[in-house]
C-alpha cells in the first residue's frame, strides 16, 4: 500500500529535527504545529521551550529556521512576535503530495493504517425480539454503522455484535399464546416482508396481552411457559425462535432501508450468553467481586449511593434467582474478552444507560476481565428531539415508528431530486433511486454531524435543504465534479507541479492532504461528527474554487485546465470515501 505522509506530519518531523539540532539540551520537542490563518501553518512551541531553557524566544527561533534543510517543503518561513514560526509551503510541494495521494493504487488516498491495530468488539443497532423499532433505535444504528466502517478503514479488526432484546418474562406470555392459538404467526396471503412480520408480531403481542392482563388462568400458564423456557423445553425453544426469526425478517427490512448490512451470525442477542449466566455469578461471589445482600448477589461502589445517602448495588443475580441485566453484561464481557479476543470493548448506547455501564465495567475489572490491556468504552449518545426541542413523539403522543420516520425522509429528499431532475435529464428510476440514497443520507448526515452525546432536532425540512451543513450539499457538490469531468472532452486530469496556484487552489489542496489525519483522530476518539465537518469543509473550500478559478475555461492554458481537473477529481475521490465511512452514498448525477 502506498502510504504518503500528510504535508504536516513531514513539516511536524522537520521541525522536531532542527529543534534537537539546534538545541541539543531541549531533548525531545514538540513544535506544536498547527494550520494558521496568516501562513499555511504556525509553529508555537518555541515559547515553551525558551521559558525551560531561559533563553530569548526569537533567538531560539532563529536558530531552528537556520538548522531546517533546504529544498524541502517550505517556501517561506518568518519569526512573527514572541518567537511564533509562520510557515508557508512551495505550491510544488502541495501538488506533488496530492499527486502521491491520487496515485496509490489502494484506492486509500494514500492513507496509512494504524501502527497498532487490534481487535475491537462494537457493540450497537440492538432492536427487540416481538417490539417495533421506533426512532430511539436510530442513533445506535447509524452511529455504530460509520464508526465500524471507519475503525476497519483504518486497519482494527472489527467484530460486530447486536445484543438484541430476544429472552425475559414477556416471551413466556408470547409463546403460551402461540401455544392456545397455533396460526397466530401465520401471515394473511403467505407475505413474509417486514411490514407483514410486524404487523402479524403486534397483533399478536396485543392480543396476548389482552389475555394475560383479563384472564389469571393464562397468566398462571404464561409464568409457568417462562420456567419451560428458562429450562430449555424443546418444544418452547421452538416456539421462542419462530418469534425472533419473524422479529429478523423485520429487522432485516428496516436495516435494508437505512442501506446498512446486518449479518445473522452478529446477532448475538441476550439469549446468547444463557449457559454462562451461573458461572459468571459463581467467579464474581467466589472472588469476592460479588457478596450476598438480603438474598440478591449484588455489587458495591463506594461512589454511587441513591438519594437516602445509601449505596446502590449492581444487582447480578435478584432474590428470587432470577438474572439481572448486568449477569448478561458481564457474561458477554468474558465472551468478548476470553473468546473473541477483543483489546477494546465498544458499546454504543443510550447516555441514560451511563451509570449502568459504569458499574459494569467497573465490576469487570475487578474481576480481572477488563485491565490495562483490555478496555470497554460507552460511546454514549443523547436522545432525538423534534422541532420543539423536546424527545420525538407524533402530535398523538407516541412514540415515532422509524420506518414511517425513514420513508417520510425519502419522500422529501425525492420530491427535492424531482425538482431538479430535468435540468441533468434525470430517468423516473434515478430519480427514485437517488431519493432513496438523498433521504437516508440527509437522516444519517443530521445524526452524524452532531457529536454523540449531545441530543439533536429531528428536522426534515432542513435535513434536507440543498444549503448549510447538509449530505445533500455534499452529495451535490460530488455530482457537480462529475458533471464537470463528463464536461471536460479530451482533457484529462494531470498533476502539474510546476504551476503557481491561485489561493482557492491552495486552500483546496492543503485540505484534502488532511484527510489521513481526521481519519486518525476520528477512530482515535469514536468521533465522527469529525468526519462529516471536514467533509463539509472540503464541500465549501470546492465552492470557493469554483467562484474564483474556472476549470474548463478557454482562456485556461491546457496544463492549467489539467491541473484544476486532477484538483476537483481528487475532491470527489475524497469526498466519495469520507462519505461512504459515513454510510452515506453520492450519486454521480443529481
Amino acid at each position: 500500500m502506498a502510504s504518503v505522509p500528510s504535508l504536516a506530519s513531514t513539516l511536524q518531523q522537520q521541525l522536531a529535527d532542527a529543534l534537537t539540532a539546534a538545541l541539543p539540551d531541549a531533548g525531545a520537542a514538540d513544535p506544536l504545529l498547527r494550520r494558521s490563518d496568516r501562513a499555511d501553518f504556525q509553529a508555537n512551541g518555541i515559547l515553551a521551550l525558551a521559558k525551560k531553557l531561559k533563553g530569548n524566544p526569537r533567538e531560539l527561533a532563529a536558530q531552528v529556521t537556520a538548522a531546517l534543510p533546504a529544498g524541502g517543503p517550505i517556501k517561506d518561513i518568518e519569526v512573527s512576535g514572541p518567537g511564533f514560526l509562520n510557515i508557508t509551503l512551495t505550491d510544488r510541494a502541495i501538488v506533488e503530495t496530492l499527486a502521491a495521494r491520487s496515485a496509490d493504487g489502494e484506492g486509500r488516498l494514500g492513507v496509512p493504517l494504524k501502527d497498532d491495530a487490534g481487535t475491537t468488539v462494537i457493540d450497537y443497532a440492538q432492536p427487540n425480539v416481538a417490539k417495533e423499532m421506533h426512532v430511539g433505535h436510530l442513533r445506535s444504528a447509524v452511529i455504530g454503522d460509520a464508526v465500524v466502517r471507519i475503525l476497519e478503514f483504518t486497519g482494527e479488526t472489527v467484530v460486530r455484535r447486536h445484543h438484541i432484546g430476544d429472552w425475559g418474562t414477556q416471551f413466556g406470555m408470547l409463546i403460551q399464546y402461540l401455544i392456545e392459538h397455533p396460526g397466530a404467526l401465520k401471515h394473511e396471503g403467505g407475505a413474509s416482508d417486514g411490514e407483514a412480520a410486524m404487523s402479524t408480531l403486534n397483533r399478536v403481542y396485543k392480543e396476548s396481552r389482552a389475555l394475560f392482563d383479563s384472564d389469571e388462568e393464562f397468566k398462571a400458564r404464561s409464568r409457568d411457559r417462562v420456567v419451560a423456557l428458562q429450562a430449555g423445553d424443546p418444544k418452547t425453544l421452538e416456539l421462542w425462535h419462530r418469534f425472533v426469526d419473524e422479529s429478523k425478517i423485520y429487522f432485516h427490512s428496516v436495516f435494508d432501508k437505512l442501506d446498512m448490512v446486518i449479518a445473522d451470525p452478529d446477532i448475538v442477542g441476550e439469549s446468547g450468553y444463557n449457559d454462562m449466566l451461573e458461572e459468571t455469578c459463581r467467579i464474581l461471589e467466589e472472588t469476592g467481586v460479588a457478596v450476598r445482600s438480603e438474598g440478591a448477589l449484588c455489587v458495591f461502589f463506594d461512589d454511587v449511593k441513591g438519594p437516602d445517602g445509601n449505596k446502590v448495588p449492581l444487582i447480578v443475580k435478584k432474590t428470587n434467582g432470577g438474572y439481572g441485566y448486568a449477569a448478561t453484561d458481564l457474561s458477554a464481557i468474558r465472551n468478548r474478552v476470553q473468546d473473541l479476543k477483543a483489546d477494546t470493548l465498544l458499546y454504543v448506547v443510550d447516555a441514560r444507560q451511563s451509570l449502568h455501564f459504569k458499574m459494569v465495567f467497573e465490576t469487570a475489572r475487578r474481576a480481572g476481565w477488563l485491565n490495562d490491556d483490555v478496555k470497554a468504552v460507552q460511546l454514549a449518545f443523547g436522545t432525538v428531539l423534534g422541532k420543539d426541542g423536546k424527545p420525538f413523539k407524533t402530535r398523538e403522543g407516541e412514540t415515532v415508528r422509524l420506518e414511517d420516520l425513514l420513508d417520510e425522509a425519502v419522500t422529501r429528499a425525492t420530491a427535492v431530486v424531482r425538482d431538479k431532475a430535468d435540468k441533468v435529464g434525470l430517468s423516473e428510476e434515478e430519480i427514485v433511486e437517488n431519493g432513496r440514497y438523498v433521504g437516508i443520507g440527509a437522516v444519517k448526515y443530521a445524526d452524524l454531524s452532531t457529536s454523540a452525546v449531545r441530543d439533536y432536532k429531528f428536522d426534515l425540512d432542513q435535513m434536507v435543504a440543498l444549503h448549510g451543513d447538509t449530505s445533500v450539499y455534499l452529495q451535490y457538490a460530488y455530482a457537480r465534479i462529475q458533471s464537470i469531468l463528463r464536461k471536460a472532452g479530451d482533457a484529462v486530469p494531470a498533476a502539474h507541479p510546476e504551476l503557481e496556484l491561485a489561493p482557492a487552489e491552495r486552500a483546496l489542496g492543503l485540505h484534502l492532504d488532511q484527510f489521513g489525519e481526521v481519519l486518525a483522530e476520528v477512530g482515535a476518539g469514536y468521533e465522527p461528527h469529525k468526519l462529516a465537518a471536514y467533509l463539509y469543509q472540503l464541500a465549501s473550500h470546492l465552492t470557493t474554487f469554483y467562484d474564483q478559478c474556472q476549470v474548463l475555461s478557454p482562456d485556461n492554458a491546457p496544463e492549467v485546465v489539467e491541473n484544476r481537473l486532477f484538483l476537483v477529481e481528487l475532491t470527489a475521490r475524497t469526498l466519495h470515501q469520507g462519505m461512504a465511512l459515513l454510510g452515506i452514498r453520492t450519486p454521480e448525477r443529481l
